[in-house]
């Protein structure tokens, strides 16, 4: 062997044993791969394009875990119990390499071996060849069908339990996420047509792919043309966003290195929740306020804050953003440090269930960003669908009630909230709402799409309902490639003074 290709082997070699120490400190740690991933790579000493095979391994991993485990099984003919626990993402890491990277059998293999025996020893070398050979004698088209055929309909499966099923190990989902995504969808109101393809099948395909970092280029504080501009000229791929006209889209740099980032004017903020905050700007109140009061009532980080305080200038209202943790509320002050201060009505620190106790009567317009199960940003954050369990939203779902129902209290009469979650599951989102509307007859929802069409008119919405009832919005990745963030905006009546 020649002493390019060696050298060309080991640095592989180090790329590989970098990705396997972080899957493994994501699983120990409980951490967040898009907080750890950049770290240890600023610490690697890894040229560029070893850090971009890092990246691809890392999260196509986690992306990928449940199909992968499924393969490795089946090689095996046995469960994964029975493996070494340190050899799993060894196996994790060569599969995937094999079914998605397009990488030679021969050389996914000896990596698998060689990794393997630097993590647990030379007795592995053995059987990680074996293994891997096995993996390696199919594609993945042929695992897929190898694997979804075994799961058939029984006494205890219906068909579409098995439909379900099947996509859970195709897709990587785990098997509850799908059939949330599923209702979601069937809720959603969304004209599909698309003839090639089942849509709930397209939903999942896209929540495997890797996002864009999206920007929010604040109004008044930066332009487009100038962050464009900018990002172009140091490497990334651009393009202007194509829902929000305050977004940029951007691949192949760290956006920290932008000019606008680092002196916050600029945010990394995806479409849909800039989206979020826009619906609540754009929806028209009947108070009598000239000069009308804000509010972020779950403000933390402080993205849509920024967003909504750089609007709030344009149009002569003030802006109090609450947090009740300390360090975020920290970010939030932070992320608001470009914005003129006589904007910034107070940043306060309550809990957002007593905020309506404290300020009954008071905004002209409320943002409840409420903490959900991020099920809607499993793209950006794929290791968080094998964390979340069905027990862990329903736990959340009271929380969420109690936010709504403390902001409708501190709406003046004729304000508006906009009650918003980065999730489709629909006890999070539309049953929510719903539940508050029974409870606050003085409440009405207001159609969203419509808000939506005077933001921007090509901005997909869902078909009008026959009973032309105004509607929530649900946005998908596979129709709008953004988060999938659920918007609703309710407005009190005029008469409504009670809180």
């Amino acid at each position: 062997m020649n002493k390019r290709a060696s050298s060309h082997n080991k640095v592989q070699h180090t790329a590989r044993s970098v990705a396997y120490s972080v899957l493994s400190r994501l699983e120990e740690k409980d951490a967040y791969a898009n907080l750890l991933l950049p770290q240890v790579l600023d610490e690697s000493g890894l040229s560029n394009a070893d850090k971009a095979f890092v990246t691809d391994v890392v999260y196509g991993t986690l992306r990928w875990r449940l199909l992968l485990d499924r393969v490795i099984e089946a090689a095996h003919k046995k469960s994964l119990r029975t493996i070494n626990t340190k050899l799993i993402n060894v196996l994790r890491i060569g599969a995937y390499q094999w079914l998605f990277m397009h990488g030679a059998d021969y050389a996914c293999v000896n990596e698998s071996v060689s990794l393997a025996r630097r993590v647990v020893g030379a007795q592995s070398r053995g059987f990680v060849n074996v293994l891997m050979r096995k993996i390696t004698a199919y594609n993945r088209q042929q695992w897929e069908v190898n694997i979804t055929s075994r799961i058939q309909r029984s006494d205890t499966m219906s068909a579409e339990d098995v439909s379900l099923a099947r996509m859970s190990v195709r897709f990587s989902h785990p098997s509850w996420i799908v059939r949330e995504l599923s209702e979601a969808w069937n809720a959603g109101g969304y004209a599909w047509q698309n003839s090639q393809g089942n849509a709930l099948y397209e939903l999942l395909a896209t929540d495997n792919e890797a996002p864009s970092v999206t920007l929010c280029v604040r109004p008044g504080l930066a332009t487009i043309d100038e962050v464009y501009d900018q990002a172009e000229s140091k490497g990334a791929h651009v393009v202007r966003g194509m829902l929000s006209p305050y977004a940029v889209r951007m691949r192949g740099i760290n956006p920290a290195r932008l000019t606008g980032v680092k002196n916050v004017t600029v945010g990394v903020e995806d479409e849909g929740s800039q989206l979020a905050a826009l619906a609540l700007a754009h929806a028209s109140t009947h108070t009598e306020s000239v000069n009308q009061q804000w509010l972020d009532m779950c403000a933390g980080p402080g993205g849509k804050t920024a967003l909504l305080a750089s609007l709030a200038t344009q149009q002569n209202a003030r802006i109090t953003a609450n947090e009740p943790h300390d360090h975020r509320r920290q970010l939030v002050r932070n992320n608001l440090a470009a914005i003129n201060t006589e904007v910034i009505a107070d940043i306060t620190g309550f809990d957002g269930v007593e905020f309506g106790e404290h300020y009954a009567n008071s905004f002209d317009k409320i943002l409840v960003d409420a903490p959900c199960s991020g099920l809607g940003a499993l793209r950006r954050r794929p290791e968080a669908r094998w964390r979340k369990t069905p027990e862990g939203v329903r736990e959340l779902c009271a929380l969420q009630k109690q936010l709504l129902i403390s902001a409708v209290d501190a709406l003046k009469p004729g304000g508006v909230v906009a009650y918003v979650t980065c999730s489709p599951v629909l006890d999070e989102t539309r049953h929510i709402v719903d539940a508050v509307l029974a409870e606050r007859r003085t409440m009405q929802r207001l159609d969203v799409p419509r808000i939506m069409r005077d933001i921007n008119p090509s901005i997909p919405v869902p078909e009008p309902r026959a009973d032309g009832a105004a509607q929530d919005m649900q946005l998908f990745e596979h129709i709008h490639d953004t988060d999938q963030m659920f918007i609703a905006v309710l407005r009190k009546d005029t008469t409504d003074t009670n809180a």
